[in-house]
């Protein structure tokens, strides 16, 4: 991934509407959601929502498609996976990244514990 998308992906997801509606469409898988449920489940207006597409969509994170008088939106998982590459690249120095071996590796819910 480049440098340019990079920060349009984190920039898009960098909002609290936005990233409700991208996390619903993970949770949805490669089958997505019409907008209408979108609408719902994140509890935004359609024009809202229309807009906060737009900003995904044109940081490549989400993709749509239309079956029949609706459109049907996805995560776009090869972004999603691209991006968390490259965040996580040369991570811990090229180290195996565990808990046990780097305790700055745990996970927040092993920090908790």
């Amino acid at each position: 991934m480049k440098t340019n998308s990079i920060v349009a992906a984190l920039a898009a997801l960098a909002q609290d509407s936005r990233l409700a509606i991208f996390r619903a469409l993970v949770q949805a898988g490669p089958a997505g959601l019409p907008a209408g449920k979108i609408s719902q489940a994140i509890g935004i207006s359609p024009s809202s929502l229309s807009f906060h597409m737009k900003e995904l969509t044109h940081a490549d994170m989400v993709t749509s498609r239309n079956e029949g008088r609706f459109v049907i939106y996805s995560a776009n998982f090869a972004t999603m996976n691209s991006l968390l590459a490259f965040l996580t690249d040369k991570c811990c120095g090229g180290n195996p990244c565990t808990a046990i071996s780097n305790p700055a590796c745990a996970s927040p819910e092993d920090a908790a514990s």
